[in-house]
């Protein structure tokens, strides 16, 4: 528990601190940027994670630098790209683009965790949001088409009913979790390295259900691969109209939404953060950048380095109490 209060000092004293010494620096920073840089990605080809960082990669060739890379580490749960984000130089050549889980939740989910988000990564910018999607698949039978039908089922057959993610701590594993804490049912957990994995098993009937980024899901659901039977927002999803919202189905406490950051190495200088903030700032604004990432079922957002810590800081207390009620913890 101090530890996280000290966390959460620390982040708005790093946000008091680059208000305060940017000064006129944010155009010497640009000016002063690395000729390549490099976006350390979270998720493995065809994720969310790797979708977000490619489009962002096209949008920034140009503005920030003029070669941009995407290195996808994938593993841990985003852990493994966060170790080599702490490895890079602080020096502005080197992005992480994760699932905010990184910083916000995993603090207290972890009872180890590899590195401290106060002091190992300088948030720069939102990225992406998306609304997350229950699915089941072929192994549930086709007469349960409800998420409370669902449930029922899952009373009846517990030996069946496992529910997958792509990793422990993911924000599709909490969900999941809080859904089967408030619904009082017992779900089996099935960690995957990523989404595309788990949606292959889903369709293939290996696991019963799944949890992803809506953006995912909704191919297969309109070509009746899977079934989603409930989204996340606190309203329908513009994109699957059909399917009833988490709160319509009577869990209006469970209403989320997935969001990725940026990252920088924790010893970046705060003028760094700042000019990468407004490049990324401008893509998100790119007319190109929001349609391919619409596709996928996601908006694009940015914000401030100051915003992005307020924001994270916040969520830390939030998941406290998630983890709290869900009684979910990790070891490393």
């Amino acid at each position: 528990m101090v530890h996280r209060s000290m966390s959460r000092r620390r982040f708005a004293a790093g946000a008091s601190l680059a208000a305060l010494t940017l000064g006129g620096s944010l155009s010497r920073a640009l000016a002063a940027w690395p000729g390549s840089l490099r976006i350390l990605c979270s998720g493995p080809a065809g994720s969310i994670p790797d979708i977000v960082a490619r489009r962002y990669a096209q949008a920034l060739t140009g503005r920030l630098a003029t070669t941009v890379i995407v290195d996808n580490r994938v593993g841990a749960a985003g852990q493994l790209a966060v170790a080599a984000l702490r490895n890079a130089s602080a020096d502005g050549s080197t992005l992480l683009l994760a699932q905010a889980a990184v910083a916000t939740v995993y603090p207290s989910l972890y009872a180890r965790l590899a590195y401290d988000p106060a002091l190992d990564l300088k948030p720069v910018s939102a990225a992406a949001e998306a609304t997350l999607g229950f699915a089941i698949g072929s192994a549930v039978p086709a007469d349960v088409t409800t998420l409370r039908g669902f449930i029922e089922w899952s009373r009846r057959h517990p030996e069946r009913a496992n529910v997958a993610s792509p990793g422990i701590g993911t924000l599709p594993h909490l969900f999941s979790a809080a859904l089967a804490h408030e619904a009082q049912v017992d779900w089996q957990h099935v960690a995957y390295p990523g989404g595309p994995a788990a949606m292959v098993d889903l369709i293939g009937g290996r696991t019963a259900a799944l949890v992803l980024p809506e953006g995912l899901l909704r191919q297969h659901h309109v070509a009746g691969k899977l079934r989603v039977l409930a989204t996340s927002g606190a309203m329908r999803s513009s994109y699957l109209p059909d399917v009833a919202s988490i709160a319509e189905q009577g869990f209006p406490g469970l209403v989320m939404r997935e969001w990725f950051a940026f990252f920088m190495p924790g010893a970046a200088p705060a003028a760094s953060a700042e000019a990468a903030a407004s490049a990324i700032t401008q893509c998100a604004a790119d007319g190109a950048v929001q349609t391919a990432l619409a596709e996928a079922g996601m908006a694009a957002v940015a914000s401030t380095p100051a915003a992005t810590v307020a924001r994270i800081a916040a969520e830390q207390v939030f998941w406290q109490g998630v983890l709290r009620a869900t009684g979910i913890r990790a070891e490393s």
